[in-house]
């Protein structure tokens, strides 16, 4: 039995989701220090100017070290709006968008108070509209060593480390992108790019 662990991460990249589909057992960190400017509050989407970065605010927590369970969500800067005006933005030409938004909206009105519990719930959306069935669930306690059947790839797959290196199971597919004729194909973006571009296709890509 192949075993994943992964942190948290709000509309995970292409590269997490294959981990998703491809180990039989995953385990998502809630019990290490909460980091910055990673995919625990973040994600990249294709914008019509390119790249673009999407960060929840968190609230600042008492203690420089807080485990990401506790890690709560801000309501400043209005953050939710902005967020599904980018989406909208980047994704409402591309051939699946008017097909899903329904399912993402709701996600952009309501209010969660733990962005583990907003992560943990989107990412058993897209798994369901991908068709996927991961076997998923929070880890009980901080894991330091692993057995040579489990893999941690919680700080592996990371916004400001080369996937080329430190994932080498992982080798991005080529797929429709919408605004591609600009930017050419940029690899390892979230996986509503994914979705949204490719729609039901997007399992074959997994």
């Amino acid at each position: 039995m192949k075993v994943a662990y992964l942190s948290s991460a709000y509309l995970a990249p292409v590269q997490y989701y294959t981990k998703l589909n491809a180990y039989d057992e995953i385990f998502v960190e809630q019990h290490d220090h909460y980091i910055k400017q990673t995919y625990r509050n973040r994600c990249t989407i294709a914008a019509p100017d390119g790249e673009l970065a999407l960060s929840i605010p968190t609230v600042k927590p008492d203690t420089t070290k807080c485990a990401m369970k506790e890690i709560r969500i801000s309501d400043h800067g209005n953050w939710r709006r902005l967020h599904w005006n980018a989406i909208e933005s980047a994704y409402n030409s591309t051939p699946f968008f008017e097909y899903y938004k329904d399912d993402f909206h709701p996600f952009y009105e309501k209010k969660y108070e733990f962005l583990a519990d907003f992560n943990e719930e989107l990412c058993r959306l897209i798994c369901g509209l991908i068709d996927i069935a991961p076997n998923v669930q929070r880890t009980a306690a901080y894991k330091v060593d692993f057995a040579p059947h489990e893999h941690d790839f919680r700080e592996a797959i990371h916004p400001k480390k080369e996937f080329r290196l430190t994932d080498p199971e992982f080798t991005p597919r080529p797929y429709y992108q919408v605004f591609e004729d600009r930017h050419g194909f940029l690899p390892n973006l979230s996986i509503i790019d994914l979705l949204f571009n490719m729609g039901p296709e997007s399992l074959l890509l997994l």
